[in-house]
């Protein structure tokens, strides 16, 4: 029988707390779920009203992982769902609206990847992302390069973008956005992400194709789409190191020098929240500039 926690007045069942995920650095199931508790307050607002999907992986990383669109079964009637279209048909996804549904969906053990539409709205765009994905032997220090360049063309077009790491070996652009379609802003996307190429031949690719890729930065456009999905701020990535997808300063993109120096891990998380906020509050601001 799983021990019951009490949080805002939701009874919410917390399973094999001792269970090490992570045997690379022995976190604990504990000690995700205390990533999530702690973390709550920047993360929440990135969840709020957007449907999510789950990575879960509930023997750790190197077990099964899988992904869960649909509302899981035995999911409470108090947390929050919503239909949202498919190409198959309707179907019912999970909002994650407050920190019981946070430490539910949690204790599933799972990675959070949101859509750029919110389920009020899922015909209009409120964020556009680029994904950088470095193909070995490059890594994050491209990806910087790369983010950098993008970060100027999209203030040129009075876009004003946002960094966080991957989690994993890339980096993440975002930016807020209104009055287009998910169509629109990925053509936008799609449209710089070629600008990028060509400006800068010997670093970025924009094409997914394999052969490409080695030794550039493939600017990943495509995750503009309204049924793609990407990982969510402060989310912890099934990955063998227990990083989390953290937002960084403009100023630590253009320093780094080592990949190790963009990555974070649920230790570094509270004492940067205490630095900075979260340093993606901006994307909330009611002022957002159209698609060009």
């Amino acid at each position: 029988m799983a021990p019951i926690t009490v949080v805002e007045g939701r009874r919410v069942p917390l399973s094999n707390l001792e269970k090490v995920l992570y045997p690379a650095t022995g976190l604990t199931k504990a000690e995700v779920l205390h990533h999530y508790a702690t973390t709550a307050p920047v993360l929440l607002p990135h969840l709020r009203d957007r449907p999510v999907s789950f990575l879960r992986y509930p023997d750790g990383p190197d077990g099964e992982v899988f992904f869960t669109k649909n509302v899981p079964p035995g999911t409470p009637d108090w947390v929050t769902t919503a239909e949202v279209a498919r190409s198959e048909g309707p179907a019912r996804m999970v909002l994650v609206q407050d920190l019981p549904s946070l430490m539910w969906a949690a204790n599933l053990v799972t990675e959070f990847h949101t859509h750029q539409w919110t389920a009020g709205h899922p015909e209009e765009a409120d964020r556009l992302v680029f994904d950088l994905d470095p193909g070995p032997p490059a890594t994050v220090v491209q990806c910087c390069a790369a983010a950098l360049w993008l970060r100027e063309r999209l203030a040129a077009d009075g876009v004003e973008a946002y960094a966080k790491t991957s989690g994993a070996k890339g980096l993440h652009l975002l930016a807020a956005v209104r009055g287009a379609s998910s169509e629109r802003v990925s053509e936008y996307a799609k449209a710089l992400a070629v600008e990028a190429e060509r400006a800068l031949p010997e670093l970025v690719v924009h094409r997914m194709t394999r052969s490409l890729r080695p030794g550039k930065v493939f600017v990943d456009w495509s995750q503009n789409a309204a049924r793609k999905t990407t990982a969510t701020p402060y989310t912890l990535r099934a990955r063998t190191e227990p990083a989390v997808s953290t937002p960084v300063t403009w100023e630590e993109v253009a320093a780094c020098r080592r990949p190790e120096e963009l990555v974070f891990g649920v230790a570094d998380i509270a004492p940067r929240v205490a630095e900075h906020g979260d340093l993606l509050e901006p994307l909330f601001a009611d002022r957002r500039p159209e698609v060009p």
